[in-house]
């Protein structure tokens, strides 16, 4: 602390929305900034109530957390004014910045007509084709300072975050997806997602130097996983019944994606996986989740 960044490791579904709910209310956090779209979902668990977020920052369960989407953030309207409301979240902790984007029903459309779900496993969320128009400088591209609907959550978030590190406040930049998906550094290439995905990617969309980061918390599982389909290479794929066997539970185990509610593919741990994105990330610290799989008796564990 003050500044923390938290990314996956793997292909995403590390467990990041719980890290960061977790840390906004072990550390107190005064800020949460939230990167990427809705093509990849956060799960928080708290009281008892799963909360599957798309695009609120997993930090809302802390009431006096202000909640941050980057200028980097590609943003469906319609889902994050619908999470707003479901997660009964104060509009005025809600700050979305000038120059995010916006994703429309068009780019959604745009995707299924290239058939990305069966090409690469996309989401479909419409996601890639709002970089691709940014990227292009499509006139038909919307800023979220253009959107009427975002226009009472409107800031400038590289403003306010630098500002609060300023005055020493807690900042947490929530990350997207994991290291290998990243356009620029998976092995896996077309298999991935249409931006970076490491640590510096993240504070480049937030607009913050890499001299302000105090700590990068990497999050890691035990088995990784990518979201169903023909989503891309996964070394040592195995079925969610071997993981049943291996781990002891005494029930039937499956995962499904947060945004098209398919069952996830799994595979055993990829040291090398890990090991690069290390290097790249140069995390401080490393969160493991999903310990209970190498062994059920370990359920419940935190530490």
């Amino acid at each position: 602390m003050p500044l923390t960044v938290v990314v996956g490791g793997q292909y995403g579904g590390e467990g990041k929305g719980k890290i960061v709910s977790y840390l906004s209310i072990k550390d107190n956090l005064d800020y949460v900034v939230r990167c990427g779209g809705p093509n990849s979902g956060h799960t928080v668990d708290f009281k008892g109530q799963r909360y599957a977020l798309r695009l609120l920052p997993a930090g809302f369960i802390n009431t006096g957390t202000r909640l941050l989407l980057a200028a980097g953030t590609l943003i469906n309207a319609d889902i994050l004014l619908q999470e707003i409301k479901y997660c009964s979240v104060d509009p005025s902790r809600i700050g979305i910045d000038f120059n995010a984007g916006v994703i429309t029903e068009k780019d959604t459309e745009f995707e299924e007509r290239l058939r990305l779900r069966e090409k690469i496993g996309s989401t479909l969320s419409g996601t890639g084709a709002g970089v691709v128009k940014r990227a292009k400088r499509d006139g038909s591209f919307q800023l979220a300072r253009n959107t009427p609907k975002l226009k009472p959550f409107l800031a400038s978030v590289s403003s306010e975050v630098n500002k609060a590190l300023d005055r020493n406040l807690k900042v947490v930049v929530e990350g997207t997806q994991g290291f290998g998906l990243s356009l620029y550094h998976s092995s896996c290439y077309p298999y991935a997602t249409s931006r970076d995905t490491t640590a510096s990617a993240f504070l480049s969309e937030v607009g913050m130097s890499p001299l302000r980061v105090d700590s990068v918390i990497m999050v890691i599982r035990t088995y990784p996983i990518r979201v169903a389909g023909n989503s891309g290479p996964l070394k040592k794929e195995v079925t969610w019944k071997e993981v049943q066997m291996l781990s002891g539970y005494p029930c039937e185990i499956k995962e499904f994606t947060t945004v098209t509610g398919q069952v996830r593919r799994v595979a055993q741990f990829d040291v090398n996986l890990v090991k690069k994105a290390g290097i790249v990330n140069k995390p401080s610290e490393i969160a493991l989740n999903g310990v209970d799989y190498l062994d059920y008796s370990n359920k419940g564990l935190t530490s």
